[in-house]
């Protein structure tokens, strides 16, 4: 990536999933950035409501281009068509049309279904005045649906589209992060393991997206983003 490039300007908040997955991209990508903790206040009055009238993190503004811009999916579209178009590290250019797609198609499933599923357990479970068990139970059998879509396709696929990691792959890991180290949103581990094994071993409910799992974890620019959003959340009240 040219070094000739600004930085371009990460609105986060705490450790909050959605800014985190951006910050995975621009890491992956190699594109300079600098990140800035709002606390919750601050997302809902100026100068932050002018950049996001959401009044929610994340939002980027890119002094390359001087584009601004909100919502953790178009973020992530913008960088890639504007950072990957020639290299095509994390995805497909539009003449390889199916994979062109399925990108979209698995970004707009983490968009509309993985995050505000995991996010709402999150909310009802620790955030929420009222303890409400049904919507508990909901959310928390939205993560095991989400998570069993993605391990029946990882089952039959290494990755969510062709041969390689991509941004579509990389979309999930906050979430995903988030529930795997969580043991309330876990089931206290049950998500993770086959009930009615019999000689008392233990077998993976879906073993295919822990693999999968494991090897995005695994990767350099996330696991450094990963520890540098959960050092600045201590920050963040």
């Amino acid at each position: 990536m040219s070094s000739s490039l600004q930085p371009i300007t990460l609105y986060a908040h705490g450790h909050s999933p959605n800014p985190v997955k951006v910050a995975i991209i621009l890491e992956e990508l190699g594109l300079p950035y600098k990140k800035v903790n709002l606390d919750g206040p601050a997302l809902k009055q100026e100068p932050f409501i002018s950049i996001n009238p959401n009044g929610r993190a994340p939002a980027i503004e890119d002094p390359n281009t001087g584009i601004t811009l909100w919502e953790s999916g178009a973020i992530i579209q913008y960088l890639v068509e504007t950072y990957d178009a020639e290299h095509h590290k994390l995805s497909y250019p539009a003449t390889a049309v199916r994979e062109y797609h399925q990108l979209n198609q698995w970004l707009m499933f983490q968009v509309s279904g993985q995050g505000p599923y995991f996010g709402q357990a999150t909310w009802f479970l620790f955030f929420h005045p009222e303890k409400l068990p049904s919507a508990i139970e909901r959310y928390l059998n939205e993560i095991e649906r989400v998570t069993g879509v993605l391990d029946s396709w990882l089952a039959k696929h290494e990755f969510l589209v062709g041969d390689k990691v991509t941004y579509a792959d990389l979309s999930f890991v906050p979430y995903a992060a988030l529930v795997a180290k969580v043991p309330i949103l876990n089931r206290d581990g049950k998500l993770f393991v086959a009930e009615g094994e019999e000689g008392g071993e233990k077998k993976e409910k879906y073993p295919a997206y822990t693999k999968w799992l494991d090897t995005l974890m695994a990767r350099p620019a996330v696991s450094k983003v990963m520890e540098q959003f959960a050092a600045a959340a201590a920050s963040i009240h």
